[in-house]
């Protein structure tokens, strides 16, 4: 399968939950925003490299026999027809809005005193901040920013020729301007997209001359900036370079309102320097990213039942006292099911505070802008514990957040570490070391650990789906010990007694635990795989699990995004099937179980199996020994396959089908927080016969 199409793909699973009626209305709403960022981000990553390629003159093929600039066509072929249809999906859900109260209005379409307060608004909000940019013989083209919104304006000053001028719209006003109700004397909530508010007042922008036209256009530039890696000193020099680089990069696509004047659009594609397929003529609002305001309105009856992740049951209502909790006996979180505040932020608050803890490690790839994990390492070196962090700086789209953090942990004093030449520490772990007193030895140190599938983020743990494990594991500690040690030092060990580490031994452990699978199926055991991720791109790892379907191993993938096995295929994977779950959370853990033999072996942790991953980030995955804590897992697993409302299946061709319940559906996500909701107990059973077994 295609690297690139297959990414297309699962965005295309997502626009349907915004084209599927059976959501409630402000949900669809929720996921054509969700589409816009992730196909942006797709365009500046994916396109933007295959651009750099076509450049470079590069004519590898990839797996499936394309070179770079036949999945270029491919991608943007594909990317379009996905854009017309959330632009007609916008069309068909605007009336649906207004028939619930919700309007999304055109500026002709409001009364006179209306316009009249919205002009006195844009007159004392708006107006100050707008430049308007004029490229004439004495201005040269204007820069046009990555992601921004733009008005194009033609003016003409008496018989001249027509002048144009770039506008760019404010990205620090609301994008749609609410219709306060001092304003009008209807009852309901109104909205206009404020590029339209602009464009009703160009007069006051631009007097003396006459506006012939207006439109509007978005410019989308390749992130895919690089630099060499040469000193690690230069880390950060070479991430605020890229970030400088990113704004002047080349243009990737180029979005334009319908109706656009064909001399306006010829001038922004010669300027711009962009192919008539990266231009996309969408019909307006460009950029569906601000409806956003629309779902965060007060209206419950449009919207998903609301959810509140529940304590976990180790750790109560009240104020357990974690370490003996986790000394007593591995706790296995779960998000956004299990809170994240009173679980692993927990774990960082009581270290910080805890007397008899000696030192705090942990590792960011992600957090928030306000990270109450990274306060709480602050006040632990204030504290005088022994504080370390590990910050990867180029963890994409959040390099700036991370530099920004990389310095105020700096200033506290805390020793951090920005990451490795040539990887990026991908790993969601942290590491606790602890005085505490033993009854054989007097005084000694005790290591407690985290190892997970997700950041250390409080706002995503409420909206993806992640697991981790605490425990107070010796070996564990130890290899965590290690890794962090290759942070800080300069050496990365092979050598691990527990923990799967990439690029140390993860690689191989998958490898041999796969074949081992298919040896046993081969001698008539019990031979099975269940393998839950984000992605499966990895050649290497596809093509063991073909091998292990042609041995009779059976395998059940569950794969969010991009998958390159096709399953079903005679005499190469017959035994493999594939499903996809696109639902309320995003799916972001990572659990793969084997058979073994009639001893099903469990693991979790932060790597997909997709070559960077397995050589080019330093990754942890942790195997789940508490047989109550495999049983947990077994019902996440089987509530993922036998969902028949959110899941897709994969078929031979490559292409996704998505299930239709006979009967009762059954949709994982709701499976697992009625089970949260009900407090039931880790390794309870399931309701249901398990797929697996």
């Amino acid at each position: 399968m295609n690297r690139e199409l297959s990414e297309l793909a699962f965005h295309q699973r997502v626009l349907h939950e915004a084209l599927d009626e059976r959501n409630p209305l402000l949900e669809r709403v929720r996921f054509l925003t969700i589409v816009t960022r992730n196909l942006d981000e797709f365009l500046m990553k994916r396109i933007g490299g295959l651009k750099q390629q076509i450049d470079a003159g590069v004519t590898e093929l990839s797996v499936d026999g394309r070179t770079p600039r036949e999945q270029w066509v491919a991608s943007l072929e594909t990317a379009r027809r996905m854009f017309d249809a959330q632009s007609a999906c916008f069309a068909e859900v605007r009336p649906l809005l207004a028939e619930a109260g919700i309007h999304v209005v055109d500026h002709e379409e409001l009364t006179e005193r209306e316009r009249s307060s919205l002009r006195e608004y844009f007159e004392s909000d708006v107006l100050p901040m707008l430049t308007p940019l004029t490229f004439d013989p004495a201005h040269p083209f204007p820069f046009i920013s990555n992601l921004s919104l733009s008005l194009a304006v033609r003016t003409r000053r008496g018989g001249s020729e027509p002048r144009f001028s770039r506008v760019k719209i404010p990205e620090n006003r609301p994008r749609l301007v609410r219709i306060r109700e001092a304003w009008t004397d209807r009852e309901a909530e109104r909205f206009v997209p404020l590029e339209q508010v602009v464009a009703a007042n160009l007069d006051l922008l631009f007097p003396d001359v006459t506006v012939l036209d207006w439109s509007t256009f978005r410019v989308t530039r390749n992130a895919e900036v690089r630099r060499n890696e040469e000193v690690a000193e230069g880390l950060i020099r070479m991430i605020e370079g890229v970030l400088r680089d990113r704004r002047f990069a080349t243009v990737v696509r180029l979005e334009v309102s319908e109706g656009m004047p064909e001399a306006v659009r010829e001038l922004l594609k010669t300027q711009l320097e962009v192919d008539d397929r990266e231009v996309f003529e969408r019909a307006p609002p460009l950029d569906l990213r601000d409806l956003s305001r629309l779902v965060d309105l007060d209206r419950p009856d449009l919207k998903h039942d609301p959810w509140t992740p529940r304590n976990h049951p180790r750790f109560g209502d009240g104020e357990p006292d974690l370490f003996a909790e986790i000394r007593r006996r591995d706790v296995l979180v779960h998000h956004p099911y299990h809170s994240f505040d009173r679980t692993v932020q927990a774990f960082v608050d009581r270290a910080a505070t805890d007397d008899d803890v000696l030192a705090i490690k942990l590792a960011i790839y992600r957090t928030a802008r306000d990270s109450a994990v990274v306060e709480s390492l602050i006040e632990a070196a204030r504290n005088g514990k022994q504080v370390a962090v590990m910050v990867e700086l180029k963890a994409r789209f959040d390099e700036e957040n991370n530099l920004r953090w990389v310095r105020r942990l700096e200033e506290e004093g805390i020793h951090v570490a920005y990451g490795a030449i040539g990887l990026k520490a991908h790993a969601k772990i942290a590491l606790v070391v602890r005085e505490e007193l033993d009854a054989g030895t007097g005084r000694g140190v005790r290591l407690y650990s985290h190892v997970g599938t997700g950041n250390y983020h409080a706002e995503t743990a409420k909206l993806y789906t992640d697991l981790g494990v605490l425990t107070a594991d010796r070996e564990v500690g130890a290899d965590l010990a290690r890794v962090f040690n290759y942070f800080t030092g300069h050496s990365m060990s092979e050598d691990y007694q527990t923990l799967l580490v990439a690029p140390g031994n993860m690689r191989d452990r998958f490898t041999d635990l796969v074949r081992r699978e298919a040896e046993n199926a081969r001698e008539g055991e019990p031979a099975r795989i269940v393998a839950k991720m984000n992605a499966l791109e990895d050649p290497g790892m596809v093509a063991e699990l073909y091998r292990a379907s042609q041995a009779g191993v059976d395998v059940d993938l569950v794969v969010r995004g991009i998958c390159r096995l096709r399953p079903g295929v005679e005499g190469a994977s017959e035994n493999v099937t594939v499903r996809s779950v696109v639902g309320r959370f995003l799916e972001h853990s990572r659990v793969f179980r084997f058979e073994n033999a009639g001893d099903p072996e469990f693991y979790v942790g932060s790597a997909d199996w997709m070559t960077r991953n397995l050589d080019r980030r330093v990754e942890v995955v942790t195997p789940v020994t508490d047989p109550d804590h495999r049983a947990e897992l077994q019902v996440v697993l089987d509530a993922l396959l036998r969902d028949d409302r959110r899941a897709w299946r994969m078929d031979a061709d490559g292409n996704y089908e998505q299930l239709r319940p006979e009967g009762e559906p059954v949709e994982a996500h709701r499976v697992l927080m009625d089970r949260a909701a009900a407090g039931s107990p880790i390794g309870a059973p399931p309701d249901h016969p398990s797929p697996v077994d």
